[in-house]
């Protein structure tokens, strides 16, 4: 019989501070015949908390099940947070959308050329606008009317397609909708949103034009996995652009959809590629 290929695995690992870590790690690997392929660590000097994601590959001749079950003892013995990831499995994504549709395009182009490993399973929206974009990529879009009153059963009804559908993440590409509690708690640390970023900052349905009206300098955009506080939660990319007194609000928002589009589609890529640990309210990124 021919031999099992070679397979990359990835581990994220976060454990109280203590020597010898990286050691028993790199030990476990080269005792199963793998080989480490890139290894980043780190360790948060004031709380003593290790990270640490290491990439490797070994002739796998077991289950993914078996070898977590092997790692198991020793991330026990650490008081570890971990987990273990094959490289060929993509991400099942669902991407929530509303009317705007810059993230929305950017995810598709960049998951047609092959940039993220994902799935786009389907896209959820509580409007028909963008039917036939998804329609353009073969992608099936699902729309839930909202109201007040309806809004329960409508999220029990979209979580019922996301469990059928075997979803691991869910994106929030500009959906103008709070999530419930529950919804939230169901998919913690797998809910990742986008919205802008200003300093100083601005609520409410206009952001760009009240940024304009105060005259800022920089402009932004923050991606974060989502948690019951909205808009607090750990954050995975950022980026800025300064704007001049010469630009317009139109201008404002032209860049604005920009960044957004960007800061997103890096947060994907990131958390698709398995190097984001939470920490609490903030993130370690390995990139």
């Amino acid at each position: 019989m021919p031999d099992n290929p070679l397979q990359n695995i990835i581990l994220l690992l976060s454990c109280p501070d203590r020597a010898g870590l990286v050691f028993r790690i790199s030990n476990f690997i080269y005792e199963r015949g793998g080989n480490i392929l890139d290894l980043d660590e780190h360790v948060d000097p004031v709380e003593k908390i290790f990270f640490v994601r290491v990439l490797w590959n070994e002739k796998l001749s077991t289950l993914l099940s078996e070898l977590e079950d092997a790692f198991r003892p020793l991330g026990e013995e650490f008081c570890a947070s971990w987990k273990i990831r094959l490289t060929g499995l993509t991400t099942r994504i669902a991407i929530f959308v509303s009317r705007y549709d810059h993230c929305l395009l950017e995810i598709l182009w960049r998951n047609s050329i092959g940039e993220f490993a994902v799935d786009i399973a389907l896209i959820i929206s509580n409007h028909n606008d963008l039917a036939p974009l998804a329609a353009q990529y073969g992608i099936p879009y699902h729309v839930f009317p909202l109201s007040g009153d309806t809004k329960e059963a409508v999220e029990q009804q979209e979580v019922a397609l996301l469990e059928r559908n075997a979803i691991d993440t869910v994106v929030l590409a500009r959906y103008m909708q709070i999530l419930s509690s529950r919804f939230v708690e169901r998919y913690q640390g797998r809910i990742i949103n986008i919205h802008h970023s200003f300093l100083p900052a601005f609520v409410g349905s206009s952001p760009y034009r009240q940024a304009y009206e105060r005259g800022v300098k920089i402009i932004g955009a923050t991606s974060h996995y989502v948690t019951e506080e909205l808009d607090q939660g750990p954050i995975i990319a950022q980026d800025i652009i300064r704007v001049t007194h010469k630009d317009s609000l139109d201008d404002l928002v032209r860049k604005g959809r920009d960044l957004e589009r960007l800061v997103l589609a890096k947060a994907i890529r990131l958390h698709a590629e398995h190097r984001i640990l939470v920490n609490g309210k903030k993130t370690v990124v390995f990139d």
